[in-house]
């Protein structure tokens, strides 16, 4: 009976993604890292003010953001991540980005 999961995984595994998985992963992902570009350019370089604590804690959430992100778009165009473990992990390191833009971005609200 233990056996008949290990098929299952191992047959999804050989299969790999349904059709335009990967396509929308990487315009998802492309999408979030152009948003986080262009506010991370704003935060740093056009917003007037001075530089506080909390706005250096949120330029270095958002850098943080762009570098999961980019991780993300890396493993997103390998061929390994047509694999649904492979692609798992992938959409993981995507929402850790995802989760430090939005927490850049709060932060930074609260740092005017």
């Amino acid at each position: 009976m233990s056996s008949e999961p290990d098929r299952k995984t191992a047959a999804a595994e050989s299969k790999g993604l349904p059709q335009g998985y990967r396509q929308g992963v990487v315009t998802a992902i492309t999408v979030m890292l152009g948003f986080s570009l262009y506010f991370l350019r704003f935060w740093n370089f056009e917003a007037p003010g001075t530089w506080t604590a909390a706005a250096v804690i949120a330029a270095a959430l958002v850098v943080l953001s762009v570098i999961l992100q980019v991780v993300a778009l890396w493993r997103s165009l390998q061929l390994e991540d047509d694999f649904p473990s492979v692609y798992r992990t992938t959409l993981k390191w995507f929402l850790a980005g995802i989760v430090a833009a939005g927490l850049g971005v709060l932060v930074a609200s609260f740092a005017i």
